[in-house]
């Protein structure tokens, strides 16, 4: 385990690696320096083959509380504001941009930019305990920013709902709107994450890469290209080496050797 101030980073000999926001007394609110080092981990992460899967849990009671609003209100300065939320988005968007998928794990409560980054995960379990809300309209304040990841994961009534209202939904309505993926008892949520987790590291690394890949491009494209796209990734998917030994291992009934490539 590698660890600092403010986040933990621990990687595991099966690919798991668990990036932990550590700023328990604060909610874990997204400083400038915690999403410089988010920024930085994620940078190290997508050059490193041994990691299969992301995990990013939060310590203390929350998950994370958003933004670091003593922070904004001492710096009450418009390019302050635009550099930190530019580093935000450009840590929204590496997410997506990660050959690795990303898992959310939601212990607590995730609101405004913290829900925002439960929506840029790839994928996200909560406890059923969890909550969420893009809450910044209660302080003045509409989550923009929060508002592109929530807004591509729920329908457009309920992202609006949650935007202007800034009240806070609990983990099965969640799910029932698309924000999340499993709900568990708190008891059980770190089995849960190891579950999905675990599904998706015994699949093959070229074909979960190449897949996430352009399952994000195709969501910005029309059908038509979205096609064009999709048909190109399947035939170069196909000439890969792990291709060819999972359907080997599939008609001879055996478990596959993934290598890679």
């Amino acid at each position: 385990m590698t660890e600092n101030t403010l986040l933990t980073r621990e990687d595991r000999a099966d690919g798991l690696t668990t990036l932990t926001l550590n700023r328990p007394d604060q909610f874990n609110s997204l400083s400038q320096a915690l999403l410089g080092e988010l920024q930085a981990a994620f940078d190290a992460i997508v050059a490193d083959p041994a990691v299969r899967v992301v995990v990013i849990a939060g310590a203390g009671r929350a998950f994370c509380a958003g933004h670091d609003l003593k922070e904004m209100q001492a710096n009450r300065d418009k390019a302050f504001m635009r550099a930190l939320f530019r580093q935000c988005s450009k840590l929204m968007t590496t997410i997506t941009q990660l050959p690795q998928p990303v898992i959310a794990r939601a212990h607590g409560i995730a609101a405004a930019a913290g829900c925002q980054l439960v929506s840029m995960c790839d994928l996200a379990v909560a406890a059923d305990s969890a909550r969420f809300a893009t809450s910044g309209i209660n302080v003045g304040l509409f989550c923009a920013t929060p508002a592109v990841g929530l807004s591509r994961n729920v329908g457009r009534k309920q992202a609006l709902e949650m935007l202007l209202t800034g009240e806070f939904i609990d983990a099965a309505t969640a799910q029932r709107q698309g924000l999340i993926n499993r709900v568990v008892p708190l008891a059980d949520l770190d089995a849960e994450v190891e579950r999905l987790a675990q599904s998706i590291i015994s699949k093959s690394p070229v074909a979960v890469a190449m897949g996430k890949s352009m399952f994000y491009k195709q969501l910005e494209m029309g059908v038509e290209a979205a096609y064009q796209l999709a048909t190109e990734t399947m035939a170069c998917n196909m000439m890969s080496e792990d291709a060819a030994e999972g359907i080997d291992a599939f008609t001879s009934k055996r478990k596959p050797e993934w290598r890679g490539r």
